[in-house]
């Protein structure tokens, strides 16, 4: 088991690059490692953080208590027959390399997911969804430990209760669980969904003739490109706001006052606004306070030009939120998960 680390600085931890101190800090890449930082933990209790590949957490602050960083790794075929093959993958896997895994094999499900940062462990807590595909769609079961006990427990599908960019792990199981691995149901006579986005344009230019998974990557991943910034580059954390969910009646308020407003069918009634259209129109665009922005091409992503703080990125955001709420009465809520 590694030993636990004394204040450790959570920068290279983090895509936003934020400088922050843990005053605990361990990596486990078994679980019986694992069982043995809870343990120490629960011997000397305080607060604790589960962190991944840090692409959806912005510190607003120091950590004071244990950060536990999950690299469970490994990629294992469960069972499979004509059609379906069950996959799980350890949670510490990084998730695209997981999902160019999965299209080098011909199993579908996971192409339309390419090129989001972070870990396979995180996707089913925020059932992370892109260019009309969600977590929600593949995921078969969620491997966990409940953090208390220690004890080994099995989520399924349904009780995961997966919503959009929702899961039970960020309600009611929140800060209770840790993932250690997710079971996927993977296709081996994938169906194409090129109908989202700029997918069917980016096809065209790349002039496929029969589309294939393997074609759809690397569309998504030419559209991603275009328009969001590398964290390698310039420290984000993807999209920073969720798309808002609202009445029929404040979709058709939006859309009278703004006809070619971005308005999609969200079910039971309720319609989804595209979050980035709304910050735009706001004229934020490419706003800037001090070295905390919003970005020049996509205005769903704040980004950190290079000694931002997260209560700088916060209070970007706030003013973000305050704007959008003062022009069309929609309140944001943030993605990404506040620490501190």
């Amino acid at each position: 088991m590694q030993k636990i680390q004394q204040q450790v600085n959570l920068k290279p931890y983090n895509t936003f690059g934020i400088n922050c101190l843990a005053s605990q800090f361990a990596e486990f890449n078994d679980v019986p490692s694992l069982l043995a930082l809870l343990e120490e933990h629960r011997a000397h209790p305080s607060p604790l953080l589960l962190l991944g590949g840090g692409s959806n957490v912005l510190f607003r602050s120091n950590f004071e208590g244990l950060v536990l960083r999950n690299r469970l790794k490994g990629i294992e075929v469960l069972a499979e027959d004509d059609s379906t093959v069950w996959v799980k993958a350890g949670a510490g896997e990084i998730w695209d390399e997981w999902v160019a895994f999965a299209v080098s094999k011909g199993w579908g499900g996971l192409e339309n997911l390419s090129l989001i940062p972070g870990c396979v462990g995180a996707s089913p807590m925020q059932n992370i969804g892109a260019y009309g595909a969600e977590i929600k769609d593949t995921c078969e079961r969620v491997d966990a430990l409940e953090i208390a006990t220690g004890k080994t427990v099995s989520f399924s599908k349904e009780a995961c209760r997966f919503g959009y960019r929702d899961s039970i792990f960020k309600q009611e199981a929140r800060n209770k669980y840790l993932i250690t691995a997710v079971t996927f149901a993977l296709s081996k006579k994938p169906r194409i969904n090129a109908a989202y986005g700029n997918l069917e344009k980016e096809l065209d230019k790349m002039q496929v003739k029969q589309t294939g998974i393997a074609d759809i990557r690397q569309a998504v991943i030419a559209v991603r490109r275009s328009k969001l910034p590398d964290p390698a580059v310039l420290g984000n954390a993807g999209s920073f706001f969720k798309n808002p969910v609202v009445t029929e009646d404040v979709a058709g308020r939006i859309l009278a006052a703004h006809p070619g407003a971005p308005v999609y069918d969200a079910g039971e009634g309720m319609k989804k606004l595209a979050a980035g259209w709304l910050i735009e129109s706001c004229g934020l665009k490419g706003y800037r306070q001090g070295d905390a922005g919003v970005h020049a091409l996509q205005a769903l992503v704040l980004v950190n030009f290079g000694n931002a703080t997260g209560a700088d990125i916060y209070a970007l955001s706030e003013h973000v939120i305050r704007r959008v709420q003062e022009t069309f009465g929609v309140e944001l809520e943030r993605e990404v998960n506040i620490i501190g």
